[in-house]
């Protein structure tokens, strides 16, 4: 909620005096008409990590669908869109766009290079799913340890290319918090880090796989959150057993029986058999499981899955219906996508306007012109008054309850920023069909009350600070309304 220009207007407005700036040089002036385009294109999240952090596993799980990894794409950037039908286009490098064989299956979706082209860029995959409606998902190659000129080699393109970033990490060790710090070297970077979600994707492998190991990786998360320097660099920290989520969202009938018989094994005598894979796998059980199928119960839900799965069953979870939902709820999955929607999805615009002023910062500061030096202050002055990025950080320090304010004060600073709703009526707690007078009032008072905090030199500071972002969303709502909105 902004007082005065909307951010992305102001991003709009800065591009069209940047291609003003650059109308002698054609190729800058085509990047920043891109740019122009992306404000009204779904908003683009890459899915980025180090070897075997688990991206296409990730990527599936939010689908809710096995469409993710191509094959032998390593290499590319593979883009999932919606679209009315199956379709995958690959587009090699000094080559035109080839269009590959999709083959669907029951559980999603399998795409083969198939030819010997070389080298690929860009692999689009368009897909009809809910899932896609409003985004844009970006399965990116390895981040490596190697940096160039001071950067991951893989981070400056997704830096260019997407307006959110899931940085996915076993542990968020100190090379994943490096790679991260590369990605604020300019003034966008520095001012406005709310384009990350710091993900402990393998969570299921966290305490060496004991049962409790995903509530382990939850603690781990929020100590992580709580370090100053992850929380510099990301709106928050979640963990997440991409396979765990992927398995309980994709359960069918057939797995379910699976997991039933192994659950009639005693604990103890099944535990024996979960010491590895080649042990369930070749093990004698005594309840009758072919081979086959327990291979594909380790294929989808791993060693610690079955192990979960089969607890859970015992514990009551015995239908199919009940045993999905736990496993969704136990892997972290809601919370993540829950994460995405309200730190991503919901500011869309805003994140892609920062995209837009890290596009045209870029710009000026590797090509300047006559006139450069007042754009650049001109990307710094958008970012002082940007209050959306001040909104987001807020957000997420009241859900993990950094500032001390009790649950009913926190909850409402929550609502009134936009954590339950961006809208006018969600913000304030009305009935959608509130008329105007009602909301005015409504922000009118809250603008006050939270003022009165604001100014409380009682207060620590940490208090204060976040009752003045309050403020100012009340004050952009009388705004708004002021100006007609509802």
């Amino acid at each position: 909620m902004t007082v005065g220009v909307r951010l992305d207007e102001a991003a709009w407005g800065l591009l069209h005096q940047a291609i003003e700036l650059y109308q002698d040089n054609p190729r800058a002036v085509a990047e920043l008409r891109q740019q122009v385009a992306r404000l009204e294109q779904p908003l683009r999240i890459a899915i980025v990590g180090p070897w075997r952090s688990g991206k296409s596993t990730v990527l599936n799980a939010l689908m809710g669908e096995e469409v993710a990894p191509v094959e032998r794409a390593d290499g590319a950037f593979t883009w999932y869109e919606d679209g009315a039908a199956p379709r995958a286009t690959a587009y090699p490098v000094g080559q035109p766009p080839q269009e590959l064989a999709v083959v669907k299956s029951a559980t999603g979706l399998r795409v083969d290079l198939g030819w010997g082209a070389g080298e690929v860029r860009d692999i689009v995959v368009r897909w009809p799913t809910r899932a896609l409606r409003q985004i844009t998902l970006i399965d990116t190659p390895a981040v490596t340890g190697g940096v160039e000129q001071g950067r991951a080699p893989v981070l400056g393109r997704v830096l260019r290319d997407s307006d959110a970033v899931l940085y996915l990490t076993r542990d968020g060790r100190d090379s994943d918090l490096r790679v991260l710090e590369s990605a604020r070297d300019s003034a966008v970077g520095q001012s406005a880090p709310v384009n990350v979600i710091m993900v402990l994707s393998r969570a299921d492998e966290t305490g060496g796989g004991r049962i409790d190991g995903l509530l382990t990786a939850r603690q781990l998360a929020r100590r992580h959150y709580r370090d100053p320097r992850v929380n510099a660099l990301s709106v928050n920290v979640v963990a997440c057993s991409g396979m765990i989520g992927l398995a309980g969202r994709m359960l069918g009938e057939s797995d379910f029986a699976a997991l039933a018989t192994v659950a009639q094994v005693p604990r103890a005598e099944l535990d024996a058999h979960l010491i590895s894979a080649d042990r369930f796998l070749r093990g004698e059980l005594p309840v009758r499981l072919d081979t086959e199928v327990r291979a594909a119960l380790l294929g989808r839900f791993g060693v610690f899955g079955v192990r979960l799965a089969a607890t859970l069953v015992r514990s009551g979870f015995d239908s199919r219906v009940k045993l999905s939902a736990e496993l969704i709820r136990r892997s972290g999955l809601t919370e993540l996508r829950e994460s995405v929607t309200r730190c991503f999805i919901d500011r869309r615009d805003a994140l892609k306007a920062r995209s837009a002023l890290a596009a045209v910062e870029a710009l000026l500061r590797a090509e300047p012109a006559r006139g450069s030096t007042e754009l650049v202050g001109a990307v710094e002055q958008i970012l002082a008054g940007a209050h959306e990025f001040r909104e987001l950080r807020l957000l997420v320090a009241l859900r993990n309850t950094r500032l001390g304010f009790d649950a009913e004060l926190a909850a409402e600073a929550q609502r009134l920023v936009g954590g339950d709703g961006v809208g006018l009526a969600a913000r304030l707690g009305v009935e959608h069909e509130a008329d105007v007078r009602q909301l005015w009032e409504v922000a009118s008072e809250a603008q006050w009350r939270w003022r009165d905090r604001a100014e409380d030199p009682l207060l620590p500071l940490a208090q204060r600070r976040g009752a003045q972002v309050v403020v100012r969303s009340c004050e952009g709502m009388i705004a708004e309304l002021a100006a007609g909105g509802r």
